[in-house]
């Protein structure tokens, strides 16, 4: 997956990670905090800031401590909540943390790490556009207009 971008759903003004699958074009929207979609988009747009910011912290401490963080994935869809784990190799051997998406994906980008989902989260609950990606201005038009009516509830209940 790849992070196709960060929006606000307009009925709560709830911020959204959308991923996308690498290969066609089904994308996954997660509804994440404000303080996570902060710290994602402001690494995906190279800001600084005076301070290490929470993930920055732990991105810093990670290295300091020669763990490296190899993957993050969206590993499951239960009760309208998405959960993530992040993958770390320390001492020749990994370790698999729970984590929330938004967490996950904000490591990722500070990482380098690549991020996945399980394909069963995918088939639930990605929204498949018709058209490719090279239309990139249909897609994103047609996504706000989707984001304009959806809810998290559509998600749980298979209504996408």
């Amino acid at each position: 997956m790849v992070i196709y971008g960060v929006s606000f759903d307009m009925v709560g003004k709830q911020p959204i990670v959308l991923l996308k699958t690498v290969e066609g074009n089904r994308f996954l929207p997660i509804w994440i905090g404000h303080p996570e979609a902060a710290s994602i988009l402001m690494k995906l747009q190279g800001a600084n800031t005076p301070r290490p910011m929470t993930h920055d912290l732990l991105c810093e401490m990670l290295g300091e401590l020669d763990v490296k963080c190899t993957q993050v994935a969206v590993t499951e869809l239960r009760d309208n909540t998405f959960f993530a784990s992040i993958t770390l190799a320390v001492n020749g051997r990994e370790l698999e943390i729970d984590s929330r998406p938004s967490d996950a994906i904000a490591l990722a980008v500070r990482s380098g790490a690549p991020i996945y989902a399980a394909e069963d989260v995918i088939a639930e609950s990605a929204i498949e556009f018709e058209h490719s990606v090279e239309e990139s201005e249909d897609v994103v038009e047609r996504f706000k207009e989707f984001l304009d009516e959806v809810t998290p509830e559509d998600f749980a209940a298979g209504d996408s």
